[in-house]
């Protein structure tokens, strides 16, 4: 099949520039003696997970539970928890993964560790864990001033064994240009420098600093202080990415494909791409570089300026030689959240469709047992 030959709206994934992404940063991460520990709730897919393995990722940073469980249930031998858990349902379905792989915790807080301590103790398991260190967001982790004390109580619980501190410098979202990206970099470098000066002094061993934002990657990736990297939104890029200098149009692996439906005006499209496909997202931190819904690939003089659930309104800047019946590629703000959009993605090389990809780990929670 051809790529033209797809209803719309479909979301379509370039695999060529995919795997030209999963190959850039782990060279990377290869030439600088870095371990890459992929983020995976941009594509919650076990297929493009496996992809990254094989590409040379060490293991992978999950965003829940279910993700967890179905990387593990395809092989994937490394999974890292990135923010504490504390509920006990929870708890169990993780401890039943250290069966068949390696699981690391992260903690900002006593009371998570002691729920977890408190059911390894019962499986006789030891987990090792990260200190989460905050190096800007203010969200997750502990200000590196505090984390010998958080470290010292810690150290109560014998079934959890410290492996070292990690961050996300997610607040790099939120700059206001491209060149500010660059001092978030070197805040996110002094930060766990000092976070980790500070555990050593105090006789902790700090065995591995990780972090992980694709924006500050590129940065980062060659300074001493980390040894485990865990960017997440790389395989696909989106317009956020793009506003940042970040990667270039071509790099952006992930488009919803729309056709366009209507010209109710000389100065405007309607195409069938809606909120339901691309969002309202303007990025998690909401970024204000970002003034439109969407980037549409290839025409400068097309802006996303509206969305209605199912279609969305195209501002014509000047003249085009599209018309109705026409398809676009819009590339989308944040590529994260339109993964989870979707059931499915349509690869293809070229023009010609190869493969439909499963986007398998999108549900919030594994379903009860009554």
């Amino acid at each position: 099949m051809k790529l033209n030959e797809l209803s719309t709206p479909n979301f379509i994934l370039n695999l060529d520039a995919l795997e030209n992404n999963l190959k850039v940063v782990q060279d990377l991460c290869n030439k600088n003696n870095k371990q890459l520990w992929p983020m995976t709730k941009t594509h919650k897919s076990t297929k493009l997970a496996k992809m990254q393995i094989e590409y040379g990722a060490k293991g992978l940073l999950v965003g829940t539970i279910d993700e967890a469980e179905s990387f593990v249930n395809e092989g994937v031998e490394g999974i890292t928890f990135p923010y504490p858990i504390s509920n006990i349902a929870n708890i169990k379905r993780a401890i039943e993964l250290t069966k068949k792989a390696r699981i690391i915790l992260s903690f900002d807080n006593i009371d998570a560790a002691k729920t977890w301590n408190d059911e390894l103790i019962k499986q006789n398991i030891t987990l090792e864990y990260f200190i989460l260190i905050n190096s800007g967001l203010n969200r997750l982790g502990v200000k590196p001033e505090e984390v010998v004390s958080l470290a010292k109580e810690l150290k109560q619980f014998n079934n959890l064994k410290l492996m070292g501190i990690s961050t996300h410098p997610g607040h790099v979202y939120g700059v206001m240009s491209a060149e500010e990206v660059s001092p978030i970099s070197k805040q996110e470098i002094e930060v766990m420098s000092k976070a980790k000066k500070l555990l050593i002094e105090n006789g902790f061993d700090v065995a591995f600093v990780a972090t992980g934002s694709t924006p500050t990657f590129f940065d980062v990736v060659d300074n001493e202080v980390f040894n485990i990297l865990r960017p997440g939104n790389y395989p696909f890029y989106d317009n956020i990415q793009l506003s940042l200098d970040i990667c270039k149009e071509e790099d952006c692996s992930l488009t919803a494909l729309g056709t366009i439906i209507s010209r109710p005006s000389k100065n405007l499209f309607i195409v069938d791409v809606g909120s339901k496909c691309l969002g309202l997202d303007k990025g998690a931190h909401g970024s204000a570089l970002i003034t439109g819904f969407g980037k549409v690939k290839g025409h400068e003089n097309l802006n996303v300026i509206g969305l209605s659930e199912e279609v969305g309104k195209i501002e014509i800047v000047g003249d085009t030689d599209l018309k109705v019946g026409d398809k676009i590629e819009i590339i989308p703000n944040h590529s994260c959240s339109c993964a989870n959009m979707t059931s499915y993605v349509v690869g293809y090389r070229g023009d010609e469709v190869v493969e439909i990809i499963d986007i398998d780990v999108r549900g919030n929670s594994k379903k009860p047992v009554l």
